[in-house]
């Protein structure tokens, strides 16, 4: 921080530890982005994330890729999957967010919303993450990447 030689400057920090989460899903065929704000990310949350996603495509099967994320796993999540059969997880390697699609949504959203941008509400901060969440599609090359219509034929 600059600051005239002589004042020091003074730097405000709000006594409380607040924070918002978000949940999301990226849809790689279209760039559609399925989000959840939430308290804390665990595994009820998880759940919840999941029924949102099953409402949203209700008729067809659905992947997902997932970090390791200690919120993917629990009694709970467990016994959800096992009545949700349609719902397959393919799991990422250990540290490798360039992998994971979802954290390109986290990177460009944090910088069109919060990288040098002031706003000192939390709640107007996360409103405008979650709008710009919804209204934004969000490209991903990991389909193509991994020759996604070759890969369909071949499972037809």
């Amino acid at each position: 921080m600059w600051a005239f030689r002589g004042h020091t400057p003074v730097v405000r920090v709000a006594p409380q530890r607040r924070k918002v989460s978000f949940y999301g899903t990226l849809n790689l065929a279209t760039g559609e982005e399925v989000t959840l704000r939430a308290e804390k990310l665990n595994a009820a949350t998880t759940v919840t994330h999941l029924q949102q996603l099953l409402e949203r495509w209700p008729a067809q099967p659905l992947l997902l890729l997932w970090d390791r994320a200690p919120w993917h796993s629990g009694a709970e999540l467990r016994a959800f999957r096992a009545a949700h059969p349609e719902l397959e997880i393919m799991r990422l390697p250990v540290a490798a967010p360039e992998l994971n699609p979802q954290e390109h949504v986290w990177k460009a959203t944090r910088r069109a919303i919060s990288h040098n941008h002031v706003q000192r509400d939390l709640a107007t901060l996360a409103d405008r993450f979650e709008q710009h969440l919804r209204e934004h599609t969000f490209a991903s090359t990991l389909l193509d990447d991994l020759d996604y219509p070759r890969l369909c034929a071949r499972f037809k």
